[in-house]
């Protein structure tokens, strides 16, 4: 090439797009942008030019060149009105996102573009960027400073009533809240996102969204039926839109269904029109969870949970119903094994129930004080001692309700002798 940059046309593009190797068209891409020319088709044809390179090196996983384009283009945003900046930031920050293993790179570049719009003062882009720094840092597990920075912004953009945004900073400080366990704040959280989404039209993916944190909220306070509802509102929505998400929740809802002891019903959901459409291994965890409690077998139970860990241990929200739904299971099957005896050495029952000595003491100990049964451990004799469950004796319950009606007589007699003093 004779000169250092191309001329800002159409033409130039189409070279770019016909170039034989993708390396040659980002070359190509990068000297249109060099044109000093700031014409109004030129600005188009550069955007234009940006856009089609932030493509090709999101699909090349060159994710500091991304960074760098930011900064490179830096100049070009004064000539161009700010809503179309604010396009173009947020689609290279998308487009590094889109590349594997850059979370770090994505929070620099987030920090980065947070100081440039405070410098700039481009107050509607800083509120964006920042509520993604927040997202990010809540990924990391930097809650605290995810939660301060939310907090500040949460006041600026309620002065502001700018309520798209508003639903967007709700929605994600209920996620962070809920990550730490704090569910009332979580709750109201959401509710605020549903009273700003209310007032708006909102998109459908966001309302998927505000349904699947709605789910997963009433799921924590073990309403299984009510989050099933809002589960299938937001697998619905994702599954219109062919958002990824859909698996996710559609898997939540089998877990709903096993949690309300109709695990039957998790096969037929599977094989519907919609559920063939995400079968693989989300799926078959749940389905391999399903069956292992409609058998009540533990040894089935622990099977999945080892066989599909990623998609059952690693789910922060699956792996904590599934704990309480064992500690459920066990206690069926240690209250059906104990049942014919009178007593039994532990060890016998952990051969039945085949799982370790020392868990299955620790589990029948917890039972006895949480007054599952009656009995006692004999840890001298490695024995399980079960006592007759205690008759109630009817002569108690009777007397009080004999005291009862002579208390009824007694106040009747005092209101007629009142009467007739009177």
């Amino acid at each position: 090439m004779s000169s250092s940059y191309l001329p800002a046309t159409t033409d130039s593009i189409a070279q770019a797009l016909e170039a034989k190797s993708p390396a040659e068209a980002i070359a190509i891409l990068y000297c249109i942008l060099e044109n000093p020319s700031s014409s109004s088709d030129a600005l188009r044809i550069k955007e234009q030019a940006i856009a089609n390179l932030s493509d090709l090196l999101r699909q090349e996983n060159r994710a500091e060149d991304l960074r760098n384009l930011l900064t490179q283009v830096r100049p070009f945003f004064n000539l161009i009105p700010k809503a179309k900046t604010a396009k173009i930031v947020r689609g290279i920050i998308d487009a590094v996102a889109k590349v594997p293993g850059t979370s770090d790179l994505q929070i620099t570049l987030c920090r980065e573009m947070v100081q440039w719009t405070r410098a700039e003062k481009r107050t509607f882009l800083r509120q964006r960027v920042e509520a993604r720094l927040a997202a990010l840092l809540m990924e990391e597990k930097e809650y605290s400073e995810a939660l301060n920075l939310l907090s500040s912004l949460i006041k600026e953009v309620r002065r502001l009533d700018d309520k798209l945004l508003l639903v967007d900073i709700d929605l994600l400080e209920s996620k962070l809240h809920f990550s730490l366990r704090n569910l009332p704040k979580a709750k109201a959280s959401l509710t605020a996102a549903r009273t700003a989404a209310n007032a708006i039209y909102v998109p459908p993916a966001q309302q998927g969204t505000i349904d699947l944190q709605s789910g997963i909220l009433h799921a924590e306070e073990k309403d299984y039926k009510t989050g099933y509802s809002y589960f299938f509102e937001a697998f619905e929505a994702f599954n219109a839109l062919e958002d990824p998400r859909a698996v996710f929740s559609l898997k939540y809802m089998l877990l709903c269904k096993i949690m309300v002891n109709q695990a039957d019903d998790v096969a037929g959901i599977i094989s519907s029109k919609a559920g063939l459409q995400y079968v693989g291994p989300e799926l078959d965890a749940m389905k391999a969870v399903a069956d292992a409690y409609s058998k009540r077998s533990l040894k089935l139970f622990e099977t999945a949970l080892r066989d599909f860990r990623a998609q059952l241990e690693e789910d922060p929200i699956v792996h904590r119903h599934l704990s309480s739904l064992y500690d459920t299971l066990l206690e069926q099957n240690l209250c059906r094994l104990i049942e014919p005896f009178s007593r039994v050495e532990i060890a016998h029952i952990a051969d039945l129930i085949e799982l370790p000595v020392d868990h299955v003491e620790k589990k029948l100990s917890q039972m006895i004080l949480d007054k599952k049964f009656a009995g006692t451990l004999d840890q001298g004799a490695g024995c399980l001692i079960i006592f007759d469950d205690p008759k109630t004796d009817a002569i108690y319950p009777a007397t009080l309700e004999t005291i009862s009606n002579v208390g009824k007589v007694v106040d009747s007699l005092y209101v007629r002798s009142a009467k007739i003093m009177a």
